[in-house]
């Protein structure tokens, strides 16, 4: 496009006022500037679009026409802009949400119902990814990431952290015991990750007092999968508390060692591209997500202490 913005406000602002002069102090321009201006726009076009004479302007056939269409323009112009103002106070359009599996369904799902009453111009896309994604190659706005993040060209906000418990259900326990000490974990069934190697540090001190690090009898690659494992009574597990709050409160995982658990925390964080501006759709979810994070994850908050039970 060869025509500015600006050359099209100069010529509507001649045409409204009537004169170059007063044309000028609207726009807050030298006389000069304005018909250097209405000279360019003219040249561009290879048009004259008005004829000057020292008592009046007059458009000229093409000028009228163009002057309609540089009207139209100016207003879808800020139309647009109105629109993202808006969108800033009242966030709009689609917002594609990326998670693991397990923090989609136990942290991000309760709070959709919520959101949306907020946000109803929102459109939300969730997907479940368990390993790491390429947020542009899969068009995603914002993920949820859990662990000490690697990648700089991220943007990351803190939504929290959540604290890693050893539990098992009172049928494991029923049939197998209750290990007296953190020695005797090496004899029970105990359910790890597949990877990376650090999920299977256990916040329990070994004889230097630093995380023991346990060889999973049975390993799975999602904490959904362990979690239901460790429900079936198959073996010892270690979740964080947003997965396994709610069977904790109800009785069907039971912590092992409250006394000796380290305060460990798996710091969580929403990501998103360095070179994608924070949009009112992101920051709303975002916000929501941090603003409500003791509620979906049963008391983990960011910077709280989480009681040992």
């Amino acid at each position: 496009m060869k025509t500015t913005l600006d050359e099209l406000q100069t010529l509507i602002a001649v045409v409204d006022t009537g004169a170059l002069s007063r044309a000028a102090d609207h726009l807050g321009l030298t006389v000069s500037a304005v018909s250097r201006t209405l000279g360019r726009l003219e040249e561009k076009l290879e048009t004259t679009l008005l004829r000057r004479t020292t008592r009046r302007l007059e458009l000229t056939e093409e000028g009228s026409a163009f002057l309609e269409r540089a009207r139209q323009i100016i207003a879808c112009v800020d139309d647009a802009e109105e629109d993202l103002a808006a969108r800033r106070e009242r966030p709009a359009g689609r917002l594609r949400v990326d998670a693991a599996s397990p923090f989609m369904l136990h942290a991000v799902v309760p709070l959709v119902a919520g959101y949306r009453a907020r946000y109803p111009q929102v459109s939300l896309e969730l997907t479940s990814n368990d390993g790491l994604i390429d947020l542009l190659e899969h068009r995603t706005d914002v993920a949820i990431r859990i662990g000490r993040l690697k990648d700089s060209t991220l943007h990351a906000r803190s939504i929290g952290s959540c604290r890693l418990r050893v539990l098992a259900a009172p049928t494991y326990l029923e049939r197998h015991g209750r290990p007296r000490n953190i020695a005797e974990l090496g004899q029970h069934a105990l359910l790890g990750f597949t990877q990376p190697a650090v999920l299977n540090e256990w916040p329990l001190p070994d004889v230097d007092d630093m995380p023991v690090r346990i060889t999973p009898s049975v390993a799975a690659s999602s904490g959904e999968t362990l979690r239901q494992l460790a429900l079936e009574g198959v073996g010892i597990v270690c979740l964080a508390d947003y997965l396994t709050h709610r069977d904790r409160a109800e009785g069907r995982l039971i912590q092992l060692f409250p006394t000796r658990t380290l305060d460990v925390r798996q710091p969580i964080h929403a990501v998103y591209y360095r070179n994608t501006a924070l949009t009112a759709r992101i920051a709303s979810f975002v916000n929501y997500l941090s603003e409500h994070w003791d509620a979906s994850a049963g008391g983990c908050r960011a910077n709280e202490a989480t009681s040992g039970s």
